[in-house]
């Protein structure tokens, strides 16, 4: 029996030696290797710069920060997203106002945004939901009609694009996580990215403490101003080290997860009582396969605990993204009174659906295995 888990982060000698290196450089934050990094990244996406950040929920805060956002303020979220999405939005004090799905890709769904806005809008916080890129040309112009800011959440849309523009360069601001089963690791971490060289000037300054100088600039050492408040979010040079040596295998990667995501769809789109959630790349957009999300209707939606735990047994890993609309969750349910129903595309995604992994720890006859595992214990459950 294979065992093949839902992620599973790649690194090998090339980033154990890059951060042996960094420890034996005696030169931990501030150094060589996050400049590298940032610029490697800014080249990967097409961005002009990009800033290191401790994670992608902290790079959400930190421009919110930024925005001045404050109690009274709005900012529209998916109602289908990891619940970080939201506490960026709910650590400034703001209110996260959540939009329903659309059930097809699981994405926002944009018809519904502007029924959302009110004069206390400030922002959307747009995700990609599993990397499957939503229409940024249909958000770009409700945004710029009643004059919004655009985050991006692309904690799951390394590679994502629409129209030739990588995902996170659509809005005002795009953010990625390092965590370690996303498309590339940092163990921990995040990154953003902008058009705007001006705004991640200020985010470089704001991550670390508002200092105007960081520990390289410094004519005198120990000598620095704070113009402004700041936070400790930086990224760290031993994560820096491996990040670069992550973005070398990124392509390598990003290419074997469509490839696996392509095979296991077509092994499973005969597969009565199911649908595979997103891919659409006809509409000029290009997924970056985080996973595969299959979609059940009927009586498989109450039989979910089973195909988990029938798979689990046959050592097919799965997820399930995500358990409940972020609405849903005790937090925001208690506080702002939302119920199950207020989002019933979101829910019926999050309730009746399992993640398969694609990720390339996974080869062809990988893929085929839990193609026919996935039937195997389907057909059994009927």
């Amino acid at each position: 029996m294979k065992k093949i888990p839902f992620g599973k982060p790649i690194t090998g000698e090339e980033e154990e030696q890059a951060v042996v290196e960094v420890i034996r450089s005696g030169i931990m934050a501030h150094g060589p290797k996050i400049v590298e990094f940032e610029a490697g990244f800014a080249s990967f996406t097409g961005a002009p710069d990009s800033v290191g950040v401790s994670s992608c929920t902290a790079g959400m805060h930190l421009y919110y920060f930024h925005l001045g956002l404050g109690p009274g303020d709005e900012v529209i979220v998916p109602a289908m997203t990891h619940t970080a999405t939201a506490h960026a939005v709910e650590l400034t004090g703001a209110k996260p106002i959540f939009c329903d799905a659309e059930p097809v890709t699981g994405n926002m769904n944009i018809d519904l945004i502007e029924g959302l806005i009110t004069p206390a809008t400030k922002a959307l916080a747009i995700v990609h939901y599993l990397g499957q890129p939503i229409d940024m040309r249909k958000v770009v112009e409700i945004a710029d009609r009643h004059g919004l800011k655009i985050v991006e959440d692309c904690a799951l849309a390394f590679g994502s694009k629409i129209d030739g523009i990588h995902a996170g360069l659509w809005g005002d601001l795009g953010v990625f996580s390092f965590y370690p089963v996303k498309h590339m690791t940092t163990a921990e971490g995040g990154m953003v990215i902008s058009k705007d060289v001006d705004l991640l000037k200020a985010l470089r300054i704001k991550r670390a403490f508002g200092m105007d100088k960081h520990v390289g600039e410094r004519k005198v050492p120990g000598v620095y101003d704070v113009q402004g408040l700041g936070f400790n979010y930086r990224l760290n040079e031993m994560q820096a080290a491996m990040g670069v040596e992550q973005l070398k295998r990124l392509p390598g990667f990003l290419k074997a997860r469509a490839r696996n995501f392509k095979r296991l769809k077509a092994g499973l789109t005969s597969l009565v009582g199911t649908q595979v959630i997103g891919d659409e790349e006809d509409l000029g957009m290009i997924s970056s396969h985080y996973c595969l999300t299959l979609r059940f209707f009927g009586p498989l939606v109450e039989k979910r605990p089973d195909v988990i735990e029938g798979l689990k047994a046959l050592g097919v890993g799965t997820s399930i993204y995500y358990p409940r609309p972020v609405a849903e969750m005790s937090y925001y349910a208690n506080k702002y009174g939302y119920t199950e129903g207020d989002l019933p595309h979101a829910a019926a995604i999050a309730h009746g659906s399992i993640a398969l992994p694609v990720g390339p720890h996974m080869d062809e006859n990988d893929v085929d295995y839990v193609v026919e595992q996935v039937k195997k214990v389907i057909e059994e459950l009927r």
